[in-house]
């Protein structure tokens, strides 16, 4: 991803294309992350639990309808196993769970990225302050913007300017492959069951799914919690 761009976050022109504009850095006050990033982490943490709660559902749906097939669950158990499944995935309660954890860290993204601009200036970015949101709905360019943005604010943010990518790198990667690869084909394994085969599949495809999602998750999670230790503590919480 981060690759495709020209140049280092100092050698590039700062902030291309912008949705919005921002005021001087110098007028401005740090912002608090803390409580944010606590409320991100919460979310998040719920909304990978909400991911293993549907491919456990998926699970049981392969077991009923092998029983079923086998003689020893009934028509009543298949049915009540298939609603119990399509339940998890678009209830509302499990809908409002993502969109809180995305807004949450977007909060949360968007006043860290004021204060590593107070921390190492504006030209440290490669994408102006807009695209800390515009760049997670803009189709096409949300395969890299997000990525640029949160690695922007982790070179900014780290005491040492050197600080490696390594886990902005995984978590991007995880994130990516999960959202744009697996995730499609889940989709439409879920669509249409005509034989067990279908049922396993889809259960297999969904644990891969929640792999991908919770390790991702729990990576977010840590760049979350060391960006705001940075920009907390300094150079003392550095390790978090």
């Amino acid at each position: 991803m981060d690759g495709s761009q020209q140049g280092t976050p100092e050698q590039s022109t700062p902030q291309q294309g912008t949705p919005t504009s921002a005021s001087p850095a110098g007028a401005e006050k740090r912002r608090v992350v803390t409580g944010a990033a606590t409320a991100a982490t919460i979310l998040i943490s719920l909304a990978l639990v909400r991911d293993v709660l549907v491919s456990a559902t998926n699970w049981r749906l392969y077991f009923v309808a092998h029983d079923y097939l086998a003689g020893r669950a009934t028509a009543a158990d298949l049915e009540a196993a298939d609603t119990d499944a399509l339940a998890t995935l678009v209830s509302w309660p499990s809908f409002l769970v993502w969109i809180a954890a995305g807004v949450a860290f977007v909060v949360w993204l968007w006043r860290a990225r004021i204060n590593a601009e107070l921390m190492s200036g504006a030209a440290a970015h490669r994408r102006s302050r807009g695209w800390v949101v515009g760049g997670w709905a803009a189709p096409v360019v949300n395969l890299w913007i997000p990525y640029q943005v949160v690695a922007d604010i982790w070179r900014a943010s780290a005491p040492r300017r050197s600080a490696p990518l390594t886990l902005v790198n995984a978590w991007w990667a995880l994130f990516a492959a999960a959202t744009v690869v697996v995730k499609p084909i889940q989709w439409r394994m879920a669509a249409k069951f005509d034989s067990e085969q279908d049922v396993l599949s889809n259960a297999n495809v969904s644990t891969l799914l929640t792999a991908l999602y919770l390790a991702a998750g729990l990576l977010i999670i840590l760049i979350v919690r060391r960006i705001t230790a940075w920009q907390t503590h300094g150079p003392a919480q550095s390790s978090v």
